[in-house]
């Protein structure tokens, strides 16, 4: 199956010359990031999402409803591809977070972007869950800096052992650079990310199978949900309002009116 690109485009409310251009790239990918919500609804309610392009098709486009990182960057390296770019899947370990010693699993799905005619690759991905997350694909060049307003981010190569350069994106945190995760150049599979996912939304350990994680990027604000806590950041002063949502009606409410998720009439949130 082929992905409607007219539907899909719609959805994040992009227009423009369907050519493989580094603008295009940049234009599409900074359009999805603020035209489709980040969830893990799936998971929570004890399901497996499906990977599968017309599923993704169905839910994200068509539904009112988003997803996490493999439903994303499935769906983007879909319509990339329509659009004639070469895309080679990639899978990162997740470092935002982790303790001084933890080795986390490659969990987190991403995509090399190749343009013809340029020299460089780009790394792609609207699919991370955080405040830390790309807006726009940076150049997949050692100490690459890229102002994707109002966020910048870095590419650094990080310590490794092993046989291939191993990359790290980082984020500036106004006077540091946050490590988000790492990653080797690798292509991944289907399959491999159909195990992944499988592992994520079903192993019980999984933060994502025991916490309600959205997230929505609009202009000037970016919004996270985690469980009750609702966190707004403004991007002009950094400015953050957080506060406590009273129950799952409440949830469920706050899904449907910042976040643009709007899940089936009779759904019950856990706990």
């Amino acid at each position: 199956m082929t992905l409607d690109l007219d539907a899909y485009f719609a959805r994040i409310g992009w227009s423009g010359e369907r050519r493989p251009t580094v603008e295009v790239l940049r234009s599409v990918h900074r359009a999805h990031m603020l035209g489709i919500p980040f969830e893990n609804l799936e998971p929570l309610l004890g399901g497996a999402p499906s990977l599968a392009l017309p599923d993704l098709e169905k839910k994200l486009v068509h539904g009112e409803r988003g997803g996490y990182c493999y439903e994303h960057n499935t769906l983007l390296a879909a319509a990339l591809t329509q659009l004639g770019f070469r895309v080679t899947l990639l899978a990162a370990r997740v470092v935002l977070g982790a303790a001084p010693g933890d080795v986390r699993p490659r969990t987190h799905m991403l995509m090399q972007v190749d343009v013809e005619g340029e020299s460089a690759s780009w790394l792609a991905d609207v699919g991370f869950g955080s405040h830390g997350a790309l807006l726009e694909p940076i150049p997949l060049v050692v100490d690459a800096e890229l102002l994707d307003t109002p966020r910048r981010h870095r590419l650094v190569h990080a310590p490794h052992d092993g046989p291939l350069e191993m990359w790290e994106l980082q984020t500036d945190k106004g006077g540091y650079w946050e490590p988000q995760y790492e990653f080797t150049l690798e292509p991944f599979e289907a399959p491999d990310y159909e195990v992944i996912n499988w592992h994520i939304a079903t192993n019980p350990r999984s933060p994502f199978r025991r916490t309600l994680h959205a997230q929505r990027t609009l202009p000037g604000l970016h919004r996270a949900l985690s469980g009750r806590t609702l966190v707004e950041t403004a991007d002009d002063d950094g400015t953050v309002t957080e506060r406590e949502l009273g129950g799952p009606e409440e949830v469920l409410r706050v899904l449907a009116d910042d976040f643009g998720v709007r899940l089936p009439e009779g759904t019950v949130l856990p706990g």
